[in-house]
């Protein structure tokens, strides 16, 4: 850290009860609405007052003196992260991954706003222990950060992706997707359900249920292992159609390139966040590969 004021950045989405009265206006009218289709709520406004005072805890673990603000999901990719800031995440795991794209080497604080409900993996802490770490992190004394390999996708017009579990290239409808494929001077022209690139935080979710499906070689990377593996779903063995360049892994400094035979509805995105989608129709090539940026999770 510098010698200035800490900033704390704290990181929320809205609960499930809160969207639930955003959408239907008021508490009865979600209640009979949700009555209908079996949804309690009672218990979704249970979990919302164990995440706000998990959230308020946090809060009051910041010192008075640092600097403070609070961004939702929602304004991400409208905020200026500073080069210093804290950032504490108070939510799901993905929560930490929506992040991640924004961040240049910030220590990330992952907390924990429904335990037993959430994996954990990414938000492993009580407002206990995040507490704990605020405080070293603001005193450079953090004493364990995990690295994480992120994957990057750059257009050829210089637009970019960044996903700390995968990104995938497809149909924006899922449909069938024709794009040629490329990787160490072998490409063939394919028309699949799109193509998954994942890093090893990815693969246990997506890629690993992708990975149980078929026969391969592959294996999937570690979370800080500067590697990635890719999946070519369901390959139409077609007409001028290729089915062999359907997975594979990439090493730092190798480049997975994929372009678009796709008139319309062609995207590219990543931690399937698919609002924030590039588009990618047809002539337009993605080059995928292991990211120099990295996601510091701090541990305690």
């Amino acid at each position: 850290m510098g010698t200035g004021t800490p900033r704390v950045v704290v990181v929320t989405r809205p609960t499930f009860y809160t969207l639930a009265i955003q959408r239907h206006g008021t508490e009865g009218q979600a209640r009979f609405v949700l009555a209908g289709r079996g949804e309690d709520v009672d218990r979704l406004r249970e979990q919302h007052a164990a995440a706000t005072n998990i959230l308020h805890a946090v809060q009051s673990a910041i010192p008075l003196s640092w600097r403070r603000t609070r961004v939702t999901r929602s304004e991400l990719d409208r905020f200026l992260f500073e080069p210093e800031d804290i950032v504490v995440v108070v939510g799901q795991d993905g929560l930490v991954a929506n992040v991640a794209r924004y961040l240049s080497g910030q220590p990330v604080i992952g907390v924990d706003a429904a335990p037993g409900t959430n994996a954990g993996v990414l938000v492993p802490h009580d407002a206990d222990a995040a507490a704990a770490l605020i405080h070293a992190a603001g005193q450079d004394r953090l004493q364990s950060v995990q690295v994480r390999t992120l994957v990057s996708l750059t257009l050829d017009d210089g637009q970019r992706l960044l996903g700390l579990n995968e990104v995938f290239i497809g149909q924006r409808t899922h449909q069938s997707a024709r794009y040629r494929i490329g990787l160490g001077g072998h490409e063939e022209r394919q028309s699949s359900s799109g193509v998954l690139v994942s890093t090893g935080t990815g693969a246990t979710g997506w890629a690993a249920s992708i990975r149980r499906c078929r026969t391969c070689d592959v294996t999937l990377p570690e979370p800080e292992e500067h590697r990635l593996a890719f999946f070519v779903r369901e390959a139409w063995p077609g007409p001028g159609l290729g089915v062999h360049l359907t997975d594979g892994e990439l090493d730092s400094g190798q480049t997975l390139e994929v372009t678009s035979e796709m008139d319309d509805g062609g995207v590219a995105f990543s931690d399937g966040i698919e609002v924030d989608a590039l588009v990618f129709d047809r002539g337009r090539t993605a080059r995928i590969g292991v990211a120099p940026e990295r996601l510091h999770l701090a541990l305690a």
